[in-house]
């Protein structure tokens, strides 16, 4: 019974591993759909397996780096024969995420993001500090086996900016997902409001980054206002949008990106999805922890109420909330 209960957890443990490393893999193509050449090295300005490692970090715990691990080394095979720089490369992009998670857990991060102060956390700690490891392990890597020394800020700022971003864009919509339930019964008008924010968003981005003037900025009424109806779960998917879309524009060169060169076009294009991130994400994580208090001091108020009741018998039961008017 023992043994077969140990070969049981290995097994469960192992499927974890192997589901990790195959979404890695599959995020990690995706993601280099979308590449840029800086100095010789290959950069995407978004790289999704970041988010997707911190989120299957912290909701599965440390035991699974072994297949983030394996995902950043079939990533890299995937796209010609391993070298010594590889190494690097793998070490950096595992190495990362877990740091960010460790330091997550040192703040108290809460998966939830109901708080500002998890908002602030994830981005300044998971994106900002956690991705420094990667892209220095990587860029440094590059450098041992070839890269220009002139090109290396370019190169280490354009893999940091790619890295942060991924944890900026996709640890917030996963963790987000995973608390979404459809409800059983809703009419259409409960229905009509998200969607048409989803299409709004991206009939907007779409305008706006395929035209010659700089309207960027429109996107943010849309994000501001799904932060503030439906918090993560709303906001998240709305910043995925914007930033793909925009990102395929800067790659192709059109639209506000059609006239600038290749370090200008990275800087507008990160600076706005990393701003829309940011500006989404901790407005979303300040209205969640709003609603978190108020529900708090309405249980507060249940309960003072049920004493209030057993200490005086016979007198009516208080009523909360009170019923308006009187």
């Amino acid at each position: 019974m023992v043994r077969n209960e140990v070969l049981r957890r290995l097994g469960a443990a192992g499927l974890r591993i192997l589901a990790v490393a195959v979404a890695y893999f599959v995020a990690g193509r995706l993601g280099l759909l979308q590449q840029v050449v800086i100095a010789g090295a290959k950069v995407t300005p978004l790289w999704p397996p970041t988010g997707i490692a911190l989120t299957c970090l912290l909701l599965l715990g440390l035991r699974i780096w072994p297949g983030i691990a394996l995902g950043a080394f079939l990533v890299i095979v995937s796209i010609g024969p391993a070298d010594p720089a590889s190494v690097g490369i793998v070490a950096g992009n595992t190495l990362a995420p877990v740091c960010a998670c460790l330091i997550l857990r040192w703040v108290d991060f809460r998966v939830e993001l109901d708080r500002l102060r998890d908002g602030l956390a994830l981005v300044f700690l998971g994106a900002l500090v956690g991705m420094l490891i990667s892209a220095t392990m990587g860029t440094g890597s590059l450098v041992l086996s070839g890269l220009p020394l002139s090109g290396f800020w370019s190169t280490w700022a354009s893999w940091w900016t790619g890295d942060a971003m991924g944890v900026l864009v996709v640890t917030p919509l996963l963790l987000a997902l995973r608390t979404v339930r459809l409800p059983r019964h809703t009419d259409l008008y409960e229905w009509a409001e998200p969607v048409l924010l989803l299409a709004g968003t991206t009939v907007v981005t779409l305008v706006v980054s395929r035209t010659s003037l700089d309207l960027l900025f429109l996107v943010f009424p849309l994000l501001i206002w799904a932060a503030l109806r439906f918090q993560p779960a709303g906001a998240a998917p709305c910043v995925l949008l914007v930033s793909v879309i925009t990102i395929v524009a800067a790659t192709d060169h059109v639209g506000p990106f059609a006239h600038h060169g290749l370090l200008a076009t990275m800087v507008t294009l990160q600076a706005l999805n990393g701003s829309a991130a940011l500006t989404t994400l901790l407005l979303a994580a300040v209205v969640a922890e709003r609603k978190s208090t108020y529900r708090k001091i309405e249980d507060a108020c249940l309960d003072l109420a049920e004493v209030v009741a057993r200490l005086a018998p016979g007198e009516p039961t208080p009523r909360w909330p009170p019923d308006e008017g009187r």
